[in-house]
Order: structure tokens, then C-alpha cells, then sequence
């Protein structure tokens, strides 16, 4: 019974959040945030990738605002983000091959949640094809420090994958060299010529701010949940300049030096 009910907490606060995300919908569409100023994209390319257990369609505004204002989005293609992380990366980095070659240039990825860290990991694999990196509540610094329940469910999928069921986790991605090698690339610095953009908010139940703050990428602050972060104005904003700025100038052959940002304080946006 205690297990019933447990279960069936869940899933009321499951359905409230999904009710109060939705309800962030109209508010975006009146913001000045979504009102196109410029098409001021240029053709760059951008490559979405959804959240934990999330497809494609989750960022469908961000889809939108981004085709509106001249850039041309496309999804990762990875379905359900379910799957083994080094797979997963095996997958977004042959979507960047295809939309590197569609566009003629190199692209910009976003990512939310666990979809940031998996862009991460493809930047830092194929920096020749990526112009700017995005990541909106992704807890590089510690993917398994994120909320226990995240944890259990993603454990959970794991055993599942043990009994054989296909296109999951599996434990190698929690203790095993997949683990290692994803963990060690995700702190690492990234490539010179890729610069990125990690937004982050304090009223993140999910992904802990803290731990969403690379030392390499800059750090802005927004006040957003976790599953409505790609449907607040503020998120727009901090990144409606940047794209900007990564589309005027495209120093493919002229790469710029890196530096860490680890001491730098970070924005935040109001």
C-alpha cells in the first residue's frame, strides 16, 4: 500500500508541473522575448537536443522561435532520451555531420537537461563541426548529482536493460568505462573556437544549479523550473544575443583561444 500511494503522489505532482508548464505557454508568446526583432540567424544551423526521456517535440517553440529569426533548427533525431549515453552521442554527432553538410557551416547545438551534457560530450568530440554550445539545466559537473527520483528512474531503466529489453541504460553508463570516459570528458576543457552558454536557476528541483555551472562556458542565472526552462522569456533572452553574435562571425578559419571562465562571476538575468 505505502508503495501505491507513493506511486500515485508521483504522479499527481507529475500532472501539476505538466499543468504549470503549459501554463508558461501563453505568457511566452505575449513576451517581448518571443517578438521577432531581426532575422538576424543568417542561415546558421542549430541542433536540438531534448531531455531526459523527452523527444524532439518537447522543443518545438524553441523550433520556432529559432526558424523565425533566420536559423535553421533541426532535431537530434534520437527519440525517447532513454538510450546509452556514448550511443546517444554517437547519434547526435552523425545529425551534425547532416546538418553541417545541409547548411554549409558549422552548428550551433542546445541542449536541455541530460540532452546539454550529451551536446557537450558531442562538442567536445567533433569541435570542426560545432559553432556554439548551449546547455539550459544540464548538470555537467556530476550527471548523477541531479534529484534521487531522476537517479531511481534512470537506474531503474538499467536493470531493465539487463533483462533485455532494447534502447536504454545500461550499467555501463553508471559504473562502467562508458561512465568514465563521458564523466571525465564533461569536466574537461572544451575545444578552442567552441564558446558556450549554460543557463541555470536556483529553483531547479532537478538538475542542481551548482552543479550546472561549467567553468568553461558562461553561466547565466534565470528563475525557472527545471521542465520549463525552454518555455521562459528569460531563456530567450540570454540567448538571443549570443546566437546573434555566433552567426554575424564564423571563425571556421580563424579559431579563437579559449579561456576559462571558472573565476568569472556569473549573469544573471533579472
Amino acid at each position: 500500500m505505502p508503495r501505491i500511494q507513493g506511486l500515485l503522489r508521483q504522479i499527481e505532482i507529475q500532472e501539476q508541473t505538466l499543468v504549470v508548464t503549459l501554463g508558461m505557454v501563453p505568457r511566452l508568446l505575449r513576451d517581448a522575448a518571443w517578438q521577432v526583432k531581426s532575422a538576424q540567424g543568417a542561415g546558421l544551423g542549430v541542433l536540438l537536443v531534448p531531455g531526459f526521456a523527452c523527444g524532439d517535440r518537447t522543443l518545438a517553440l524553441t523550433h520556432s522561435w529559432l526558424r523565425a529569426r533566420g536559423y535553421q533548427p533541426a532535431g537530434a533525431g534520437i527519440g525517447l532520451n532513454l538510450g546509452c549515453t556514448t550511443k546517444l552521442v554517437d547519434r547526435i554527432e552523425r545529425r551534425l555531420e547532416e546538418h553541417a553538410e545541409r547548411t554549409g557551416r558549422r552548428v550551433v547545438l542546445i541542449g536541455q537537461s541530460r540532452g546539454g551534457w550529451l551536446a557537450r560530450l558531442a562538442a567536445a568530440r567533433r569541435p570542426d563541426l560545432v559553432r556554439g554550445l548551449v546547455m539550459a539545466g544540464s548538470a555537467v559537473l556530476d550527471p548523477l548529482g541531479g534529484s534521487a527520483h531522476a537517479v531511481r528512474v534512470a537506474r531503474f531503466l538499467a536493470r531493465l536493460s539487463t533483462v533485455g529489453l532494447p534502447g536504454l541504460l545500461n550499467d555501463d553508463c553508471f559504473t562502467g568505462s562508458c561512465y568514465r570516459t563521458n564523466s571525465a570528458s564533461l569536466i574537461a576543457p572544451l575545444p578552442d573556437g567552441v564558446p558556450a552558454l549554460a543557463v541555470y536557476s536556483r529553483s531547479d528541483r532537478i538538475a542542481p544549479w551548482h552543479l550546472c555551472q561549467d567553468p568553461y562556458a558562461e553561466c547565466v542565472e534565470i528563475r525557472s523550473s527545471h521542465t520549463a526552462m525552454a518555455l521562459h522569456p528569460d531563456f530567450y533572452r540570454a540567448l538571443e544575443p549570443r546566437l546573434a553574435r555566433w552567426a554575424a562571425a564564423d571563425p571556421r578559419d580563424q579559431p579563437a583561444g579559449r579561456t576559462s571562465l571558472a573565476e568569472k562571476e556569473p549573469v544573471r538575468v533579472p
